[in-house]
């Protein structure tokens, strides 16, 4: 007798299986054009005024509509004359418009143009145990943000999915502890500086400098930072290769997870010694569970640090050891119960 798990476990594997088709969707809808073209439009719009457009084909835009109406991306609208048209939802309008103040856009391209190609050499990665850099783009990895900032396209490409991921969740990690006595802040990897503002709108005492590769912040000032952010400055350098100036605080959003153990620890070591007496140092970090049962969306994140970086996500018990390693005390954990947690160490 078939029990309900004979049809339980082969939808979910399917499920499993045909995940990318989602995705690919979404990339796709968004590469093309397809929420750009409604949102500028002052109605909703048929397959073929779509098609036309766009420039695409009429049969295989309107495919790919329906697809959108199935991941809940678009509504349809249908006429008396019984014409079926599209406009999008309040999800695609406030996450996949460009122009939106959270929008997705740039991390959706970027996943689509670069970590998607990473990730087609997965098994090579778990038989290797490196980064997929070399097959995926012919580019060397030894100096991982050479590879990672292979063109300036890339490099701007990039620092536009650090801008929406903050964009988004900057201000959950930003207020999740009292950082108001610390009030020089620097903000090593800051990149486009969504951090850093959302750092010095909470804290209006505070400044915060940003410390990145002379590249990045070259485009940070010329696209992400303007002078009326007066309170956000910057530092050129590389930060295991040149000296940290002292700060209260130091965030390392995102940093330690591209990198070895040791040398995470290098880095937290500079990091504590140039750090004021009675300052800490803030890691904003995807924390796996003690018992490694979850969460499933930071498992597959450390799978993409294995395809991509040099690094992996930890629990929150090995980022304590790290820093323990580095000199600092009196290490507190935050789960925010969002994408990312944090944990702030003093010294």
């Amino acid at each position: 007798m078939a029990s309900a798990k004979d049809d339980l476990y082969p939808r979910k594997i399917l499920d499993y299986m045909e995940g990318f088709l989602v995705s690919k969707t979404l990339f796709a809808a968004c590469e093309l054009g397809v929420f750009e073209q409604l949102h500028a439009s002052a109605q909703p719009l048929s397959a073929v005024e779509l098609s036309r457009a766009l420039g695409t084909s009429e049969d295989a835009t309107e495919r790919l509509l329906s697809a959108c109406v199935g991941l809940e991306l678009l509504n349809t609208h249908t006429h008396t004359d019984g014409e079926v048209s599209f406009s999008n939802t309040e999800m695609s309008t406030v996450f996949l418009i460009e122009s939106s103040p959270r929008s997705l856009f740039h991390s959706i391209h970027y996943s689509s143009r670069s970590i998607y190609l990473c990730w087609h050499y997965l098994s090579d990665a778990v038989r290797e145990g490196k980064n997929q850099y070399e097959k995926a783009f012919g580019t060397n990895s030894k100096d991982l943000f050479e590879a990672i900032y292979r063109c300036d396209e890339e490099m701007v490409k990039f620092m536009h999915l650090m801008n929406s991921i903050w964009n988004i969740c900057g201000r959950d990690v930003i207020t999740a502890f009292d950082l108001s006595p610390f009030r020089s802040i620097y903000d090593l990897g800051g990149c486009s500086g969504a951090l850093a503002k959302h750092c010095v709108s909470v804290y209006p005492e505070s400044s915060v400098t940003i410390f990145d590769l002379p590249k990045v912040v070259k485009t940070s000032r010329e696209h992400f930072v303007s002078q009326r952010d007066d309170r956000i400055h910057f530092h050129e350098g590389d930060f295991f290769k040149d000296a940290l100036p002292p700060a209260d605080l130091y965030i390392l959003a995102r940093i330690l997870h591209d990198w070895t153990d040791q040398r995470c620890v290098e880095l937290l070591r500079k990091v504590y010694q140039s750090c004021t007496q009675g300052g800490g140092v803030l890691l904003v970090e995807a924390l796996l569970h003690e018992d490694n049962s979850g969460p499933l969306t930071v498992q597959l994140y450390s799978l993409n640090m294995l395809v991509q970086t040099e690094g992996r996500e930890r629990k929150g018990s090995e980022y304590s050891r790290l820093l323990t390693a580095a000199g600092f005390t009196c290490i507190h954990i935050h789960r925010t119960g969002k994408i990312y947690d944090v944990i702030l160490a003093r010294k």
